[in-house]
């Protein structure tokens, strides 16, 4: 067939080659350099007067309209300005931009947004504040205590308001209307959140509600109304309370299931906590150790402790090596975790009738009987899955092998006695290799040991082939 080529008028002649080339690199380039900003706390410390708070904003976009070049850039990259109890910004900037803004007077300190992670009925008998410790409640009902973490669950019997007068006259906080929160009332007199990165989190609501279960339980802890008849299952039965239960609640959320908790977050917490006038600030967050003019935690609690607010915070879950403290700011109150004078313990009975112990929490019925025990390399699908078979890995056990067993296997994190169970098998033997300080829930019988009662069960397991 003869093909006739018809030449079209275009652009796209190579006469216009260049200048199309130069149009692609130069929008290329304005992508990149839009990659490449990022979220930046530029903090100006305190506010000189309340003449300067009015103007805080005008002031930020100036700051900004000399490092970008054009008013329109510079309200557009401004995220959030901090005016009510200190005076800083949050901006979307280049790490150019951000130098130029730090080389400035009136700036003290410009740090990126970093990121923090969440640090996490018996606790406090155990450190001495019996139930029966003398109260005035007349005190501890004016106290109003603030959480900056993932929300909280207003319909927990902690946070009823049974026995409250209305909150106190010094409190100037709020509490919103929000998707799927009941809402405030005399006991949780504050509810607010904090999402200023934009981005949508999937795995949560943007609203105080509490998707994760941290930021209830830490203000339970601290605040909660003594639950008669708490437990779990029904184990370690007992009366929960926190260690102020007439004291009120705010939860500033800040702390989102898939991202964690931000600098731009937690400062927009403490500038309307403070504001708020709460008389305790509590974190249960941290991260790595920072300088402390570019430590959210610290700066804010900074501001806070100048109002003669207390700032309580977590020393982290990183421990116990040297330098692993998270939040160590002079003017914070740091506590370290501990371990507690009970456990979950779990007896383990081997056919040569040895007994070995472990940790773990698990409310199905063993039967009381003699299991045959194999070790999750042993019952592998086949000689290609049996290193990740050491670790009961999804997809890696034969299931004719494992029926009717109990399997130990190594500790991993994708729910080892979750995936034995859905085989078949009887119950799950996970060992840590590390030290035991917390009790595991299981989804079928099980128990969590050490690496040494690790190594008696591997050696049964081989004396039993």
């Amino acid at each position: 067939m003869a093909m006739k080529l018809i030449k079209f008028p275009s652009l796209f002649s190579y006469q216009n080659l260049p200048t199309i080339l130069l149009l692609f690199s130069i929008s290329l380039l304005a992508v990149t350099a839009e990659k490449q900003k990022r979220f930046y706390v530029v903090y100006l410390g305190d506010h000189d007067q309340l003449v300067e708070r009015d103007f805080a904003v005008e002031k930020h976009i100036n700051l900004l309209t000399y490092v970008k070049g054009s008013d329109y850039e510079a309200k557009d990259s401004l995220v959030y300005s901090y005016t009510k109890s200190f005076n800083a910004f949050a901006a979307k900037l280049s790490e150019d931009e951000a130098q130029k803004l730090m080389d400035m007077e009136e700036v003290f300190s410009v740090f990126p947004n970093r990121y923090h992670k969440l640090h996490t009925t018996k606790s406090w008998d155990f450190i001495g504040l019996p139930q029966t410790a003398k109260r005035n409640l007349k005190v501890e009902s004016n106290i109003i205590v603030a959480l900056f973490d993932t929300g909280i669950t207003p319909e927990s019997d902690s946070f009823k308001d049974n026995g409250f007068g209305p909150p106190p006259t010094k409190w100037k906080g709020s509490c919103g209307h929000f998707a799927n929160f009941s809402g405030c009332n005399n006991k949780l007199i504050g509810a607010k959140y904090f999402k200023l990165d934009g981005n949508p989190d999937p795995a949560d609501i943007l609203s105080p509600v509490d998707v994760n279960g941290h930021g209830t339980h830490t203000s339970s802890t601290l605040a909660g109304n003594s639950v008669a008849n708490a437990s779990l299952y029904g184990l370690a039965k007992g009366t929960s309370r926190g260690a102020v239960p007439s004291a009120r609640v705010a939860m500033y959320k800040v702390c989102w299931a898939s991202s964690g908790c931000s600098d731009i977050d937690i400062l927009a917490a403490f500038d309307a906590a403070i504001h708020d006038g709460v008389d305790v600030i509590s974190i249960s967050i941290g991260g790595d150790a920072q300088n402390y003019s570019s430590d959210s935690i610290a700066v804010g609690a900074f501001h806070a402790m100048k109002k003669g607010i207390i700032t309580v915070a977590s020393a982290g879950n990183a421990g116990p090596s040297l330098g692993s403290v998270a939040n160590h700011a002079p003017w914070l109150v740091t506590v370290a975790a501990s371990g507690i004078d009970r456990g979950f313990k779990s007896r383990v009975e081997l056919g040569n009738g040895k007994s070995v112990f472990g940790t773990g929490v698990s409310l199905f019925d063993p039967k009381q009987k003699l299991y045959p025990l194999v070790s999750g390399a042993d019952v592998a699908k086949n000689s290609e899955s049996k290193e990740n078979a050491r670790f009961c890995i999804d997809d890696t056990l034969d299931p004719s092998k494992v029926k009717g067993k109990l399997v130990y296997c190594m500790l991993s994190t994708w729910g080892a006695d979750s995936v034995v169970k859905g085989i078949g098998g009887a119950g799950t033997i996970i060992d840590s290799q590390e030290f035991l300080d917390a009790s595991q829930i299981f989804m079928a019988p099980g128990t969590m040991v050490n690496d040494t009662v690790g190594n008696v069960i591997t050696n049964y397991i081989q004396s039993t082939k």
